[in-house]
């Protein structure tokens, strides 16, 4: 056929035709793929901030949160639990928390935002085991100077009531501290620490 006998309208009309369709089956393959980058729900859910409601938690006990698939710890320290901390410096291998384990809001004696209360991830930091509570005052099993903390039956790694570990354990760090804050009086969010230190 010569070049005379080709209609250009129609040629245009069935380029700019066939575009379109290409372009819109492109984006019927594009949204699925790029869709599936994004975490499922239960990504999300994992990672999501935890809310742990401490208005029922007296002094001396503990709570624990699930978070990110891991349990974390609300203890309410007494006054003499926190008295106690500041006896124990030559015990801990990291007393005043120089490692980089908790957010720059936690770098102090309490490793906390308010001190009667601890937030801390409830793993060791040996090889990942969790810790029992253990408040009682010399226990025959930790001895006469123990003055309550962590124990972690796997190991025998011990930690105070601010997460730090004695020295001469298995494990060689503090346990960490998660980013968290005080919405309210009674409600701590565990995995944001509200924008401010």
């Amino acid at each position: 056929m010569s070049a005379a006998g080709v209609d250009l309208k129609k040629r245009r009309f069935l380029t700019a035709a066939t575009s379109a369709v290409a372009g819109v089956g492109a984006v019927f393959v594009a949204v699925p793929f790029l869709g599936s980058w994004a975490p499922s729900a239960k990504a999300r859910a994992a990672g999501a901030p935890a809310e742990a409601d401490i208005s029922k938690l007296e002094p001396g006990q503990m709570m624990t949160i699930k978070w990110r698939g891991k349990p974390v710890w609300v203890v309410r320290r007494t006054k003499q639990n926190l008295a106690d901390l500041s006896k124990l410096t030559d015990q801990l291998t990291d007393p005043s928390s120089e490692m980089d384990q908790q957010p720059e809001y936690c770098k102090n004696e309490y490793r906390s935002r308010k001190p009667e209360y601890l937030v801390a991830e409830g793993v060791c930091t040996h090889l990942g085991c969790s810790p029992t509570y253990r408040p009682e005052m010399a226990p025959a099993d930790l001895g006469a100077d123990w003055v309550g903390g962590f124990f972690c039956p796997c190991h025998g790694s011990r930690f105070d009531l601010a997460a730090r570990v004695y020295s001469g354990v298995p494990a060689p760090k503090n346990l960490s501290v998660p980013p968290y804050y005080f919405m309210t009086e009674s409600v701590v969010l565990i995995g944001e620490d509200g924008g401010a230190a």
